[in-house]
C-alpha cells in the first residue's frame, strides 16, 4: 500500500486539545471484529503510514485505529496549537472518549510510546496491553537532531533540495538496509507540503522530556511487550528491559537483530507476527 492509498481510507474526526478544535486524521480497518480496539501510534518525524505493514494484517483479528498526530500526516498542520506529548495524550483521549467502551490497546512507536504510557498510567484499567518499540521513555530524548529542528528559522531557511536531504538523513539512513523508496516516499511526503518545514519545526520544538519523567511507570497495569530494534542507539533495547522492570503488568522484552530505530520498515515480516502473536487472540 502506498501513502496515497493509505489517506484514502483514512476518515476525518476533530479533537479537542486546550480549546483547539484539531481535524484528526485516521485509519480504521476490522472495525467488525471482537474485543476492544488496538490503537496504534506513530513518533516523530512519522505519520500512521509507518504502520502499512503492521495495522492491516491486525486488522484481520481486531479492530484497528491509527491516528496522525495533531501536526503530523494529515491531521491539523496550522500554526498555533501545541503537539507536545502531553498534547497528544489530550487528543487521543478526546477521541477516544467518543467511543463505546472504555478499554484499549495499543501499539505505539518512539514518542508514540510516550502517549500510550501517559494514557496507560492516568487509565490504568482501560489499557489491558501494549506492543511499545524503541519507546520515548525515561529521560532518554530528544535527540539532538531532533532538536536542532525546532531552532527559530532553522526549517525554513531550507531550500527543497535541501529539506529533501535533511528527510532523506532522517529515514534512510536510519534504516538498517536501503529503505524502501515507497515507504521513504511516504515518510517524506506530509513534510514537503506547504507548510511542512513549520510544522516539522513546531514538532520538535514541542518534543519535552519532562512529559516522561513526570509519568508514574508503577500505575500502569497493562501486559507489556517491548517489541525493539535492537540495533537502535537512539532509543536502546535496555529502555524496554527498564520498562518491563518497573510497569506492573507482566512484560518481555524481544529485540530483534538487523534493525535500528525503523523497526517496523526494517524488519517488518518478523515484527508482524509477533505482534500477531501477542494481540490477535
Amino acid at each position: 500500500m502506498d501513502h496515497h492509498d493509505w489517506a484514502d481510507a483514512q476518515v476525518e474526526r476533530t479533537v479537542a486539545v486546550d480549546r483547539h478544535d484539531l481535524d484528526y486524521a485516521v485509519y480504521e480497518a476490522g472495525a467488525d471484529n471482537d474485543g476492544p480496539p488496538v490503537v496504534f501510534l506513530h513518533g516523530i518525524p512519522t505519520w500512521s503510514y509507518l504502520w502499512r505493514d503492521a495495522a492491516p494484517a491486525l486488522a484481520e483479528h481486531r479492530h484497528v485505529l491509527a491516528p496522525d498526530f495533531v501536526g503530523y500526516g494529515n491531521s491539523s498542520n496550522r500554526d498555533g496549537f501545541d503537539r507536545s506529548v502531553r498534547a497528544q495524550t489530550v487528543a487521543l483521549a478526546d477521541f477516544l472518549a467518543e467511543r463505546p467502551g472504555n478499554d484499549v490497546d495499543f501499539v505505539a512507536h518512539d514518542i508514540g510510546g510516550a502517549v500510550a504510557l501517559r494514557y496507560a498510567a492516568a487509565r490504568p484499567e482501560a489499557v489491558g496491553r501494549m506492543v511499545l518499540s524503541n519507546a520515548a521513555c525515561f529521560d532518554s530524548w530528544p535527540v539532538e537532531f531532533v532538536n536542532s529542528l525546532g531552532v527559530p528559522g532553522e526549517t525554513e531557511g531550507w531550500d527543497d533540495e535541501e529539506l529533501d536531504d535533511k528527510l532523506d538523513f532522517l529515514f534512510a539512513e536510519g534504516a538498517y538496509d536501503e529503505a524502501d523508496p515507497e515507504w521513504l516516499a511516504g515518510m517524506k511526503a506530509p513534510w514537503k507540503r506547504d507548510g511542512g518545514r513549520t510544522a516539522l519545526a513546531r514538532a520538535a520544538v514541542s518534543t519535552n522530556t519532562n512529559h516522561t519523567t513526570e509519568i508514574e511507570y508503577g500505575d500502569i497495569t497493562a501486559d507489556l511487550l517491548c517489541l525493539w530494534g535492537g540495533e537502535d542507539v537512539l532509543q536502546p533495547a535496555e529502555n524496554g528491559e527498564r520498562l518491563v522492570a518497573e510497569t506492573a503488568g507482566d512484560g518481555e522484552v524481544v529485540a530483534l537483530d538487523e534493525a535500528y530505530h525503523w523497526v517496523t520498515q526494517d524488519r517488518p515480516e518478523a515484527y508482524r507476527e509477533h505482534l500477531l502473536d501477542f494481540l490477535s487472540d
